[in-house]
């Protein structure tokens, strides 16, 4: 059976070139046209990031939550390191049983102001495993951190059903160490937390590398997090290969690059097009080869 990933839509975004100046502007054209774009490229969620947004943000959040649900249906993910900005936006949201809270870290500060928000609003949360010292060292970190927002979000009345972990995509610029600590971690995932969901930030990995390579780098480091059961993930949904493998209609590449990470290495001289892709890229991403952004001539 072909596995799906829920994609998360992340380009309505304050940072983004389409979007960022309609939000600042509250232009209400572009974001809308985006917004249904994304909808009909086959999104699940649509991500509404407005960023840190410290002087305006409790009137920004509303403002593209209703803009947004004018024109689609979609559930919406809210996205903001204000969490005044947050709590402002869950209040203007109708379907708040289906949005998300884009997120929750395992610092204290953000869980005493985010978790009682989340539970009134009975909404899904990321529990990004980010703590008081940032990233997490490794799998074993992580594992901390989960159980650590668990069992907040759990003494709010928040069920493991409506928690999505995020491990933290780290840009493989920094090396694969940190993709390998994640992809333990999710291996760990539904002992630690028997029913949660998962995503993450799919271009995090690409990070730093030139815009026309990351496409790459996103799509194959998917499909490496699909072998654990990754549930969604905030993607660009402007991607239509990366569109297809989160609808489940690129399995032949998803066998293929789960079958290396048990160790079932194909004949590369028998690969070409898309599967040579992956092929080079996983062993890029896993550390079997040193990064370069010449990995895909090589």
């Amino acid at each position: 059976m072909a596995q799906t990933v829920q994609a998360i839509a992340e380009s309505i975004n304050i940072m983004g070139t389409r979007s960022g100046n309609a939000m600042r502007e509250r232009i209400v054209g572009p974001v809308q046209e985006m917004a249904k774009e994304e909808a009909d490229a086959g999104a699940t969620y649509l991500d509404l990031n407005i960023g840190p947004a410290r002087k305006d943000g409790t009137e920004l959040m509303p403002w593209a939550v209703e803009t947004v649900e004018a024109v689609t249906d979609v559930p919406l993910c809210l996205d903001s390191t204000n969490t005044d900005a947050m709590a402002a936006g869950f209040k203007a949201v109708k379907n708040k049983e289906a949005a998300i809270m884009n997120s929750i870290s395992a610092q204290p500060e953000r869980m005493e102001k985010l978790i009682p928000v989340a539970a009134e609003a009975n909404c899904n949360v990321i529990a990004l495993l980010w703590g008081p010292d940032g990233m997490p060292r490794d799998s074993n970190e992580r594992a901390a951190m989960a159980v650590d927002l668990m069992m907040a979000l759990m003494e709010a009345g928040i069920p493991n059903e409506k928690m999505l972990f995020d491990p933290i995509g780290t840009p493989i610029t920094l090396g694969a160490d940190q993709i390998r600590s994640g992809l333990e971690f999710m291996e760990m995932l539904s002992e630690i937390a028997p029913g949660a969901g998962s995503t993450v930030g799919l271009s995090n990995v690409s990070n730093g590398v030139a815009e026309h390579l990351r496409k790459h780098l996103d799509r194959t480091y998917l499909i490496m997090l699909m072998k654990y059961g990754i549930s969604t993930a905030i993607v660009n949904s402007y991607d239509t290969e990366l569109m297809a493998i989160c609808r489940g209609e690129r399995q032949d590449h998803v066998d293929m690059v789960h079958g290396m990470m048990d160790g079932n290495d194909p004949d590369p001289s028998g690969l070409s097009g898309v599967a040579l892709e992956h092929f080079k890229t996983y062993n890029a991403l896993s550390g079997k080869t040193v990064f370069s952004e010449s990995w895909l001539e090589l």
